[in-house]
Order: C-alpha cells, then sequence, then structure tokens
C-alpha cells in the first residue's frame, strides 16, 4: 500500500519549481525540434509562445 504524501512535506521551493519547469522545457525542446519532426501547427504555436515567454523572463 502506497503511503500518503502529506502536502506540507511535498512542497518544493521557488528556485527549485523554476528549475524543474525550465529542465522539462528543454527536454521537451530537444524532443520536438521542427526539423525532426512535422508538428501540428497550434502546437507550434503553443512552442513558440513558450521560447517567447522564456525569453522575457530570462530564462534563457
Amino acid at each position: 500500500m502506497q503511503k500518503r504524501i502529506d502536502r506540507s512535506e511535498a512542497t518544493i521551493d521557488r528556485m527549485t519549481s523554476a528549475s524543474i519547469c525550465n529542465a522539462i522545457g528543454e527536454r521537451l525542446r530537444q524532443s520536438l525540434r521542427p526539423e525532426a519532426s512535422d508538428l501540428p501547427s497550434r502546437l507550434q504555436v503553443l512552442l513558440d509562445e513558450m521560447q517567447r515567454q522564456d525569453h522575457r523572463n530570462g530564462a534563457l
């Protein structure tokens, strides 16, 4: 049986959360390179927007 996780034990700080998000985004960018595959146009728009927001927030 799995142990229930107390929410107070499962919290992470803002910097750790941002690092995790950046790492996930980078892996998605590597996996979903436009030259590697043809993406549906809506997905490409969303990826482009994510990249613009990253640049705006100084993440890259």
